[in-house]
């Protein structure tokens, strides 16, 4: 069995002028997002073994922010270039590739890819992955170079969603 997380970045700042987009910041608002997503997952018992990332800059700090709530040394978080620019073929890809030895990964990445993967994996639609929304997902596979089989969706959360509830 291999569950992987698919976290789409937090919400970024479009304010800050003359920063190239690969190094946009979180707003407050996501900053404040990426913890309380991250202590509910704490608190579901949703921890990882590994996390992988993209290194855009609203990515990373999301990244960073789950790794201290889920107890992950920041030190682990694997940067992953390919998930900056990648489509769907290619963050499968870069899923495939991932090693064994861990049972379950968090990506943290962007849309539209997050939410076309997600997608590619499940029998129904989403039809968007909102900024730290995470779709859980379980494959039941040894191996992850065998992900083309359909995964259960285990859940799809957000921080909307939990102010709604």
């Amino acid at each position: 069995m291999k569950t992987l997380y698919l976290v789409r970045h937090a919400k970024s700042s479009w304010k800050v002028e003359g920063v190239q987009d690969m190094d946009r910041p979180l707003k407050g608002r996501g900053v404040r997002d990426a913890y309380s997503t991250s202590e509910w997952l704490r608190e579901q018992n949703c921890i990882p073994e590994h996390i992988v990332s993209s290194p855009a800059t609203r990515a990373l700090h999301t990244a960073i922010i789950f790794s201290k709530n889920l107890s992950i040394h920041a030190n682990e978080i694997q940067m992953e270039p390919g998930i900056y620019h990648a489509n769907t073929k290619d963050l499968l890809q870069i899923i495939r590739n991932l090693s064994d030895e861990h049972s379950s990964v968090m990506l943290f990445g962007h849309n539209p890819t997050i939410t076309d993967v997600v997608n590619k994996c499940i029998d129904h639609r989403i039809d968007n992955v909102p900024t730290t929304g995470v779709a859980c997902l379980r494959f039941d596979i040894d191996e992850w170079k065998n992900l083309d089989k359909k995964a259960e969706l285990v859940f799809f959360d957000y921080p909307k969603r939990r102010r709604e509830n």
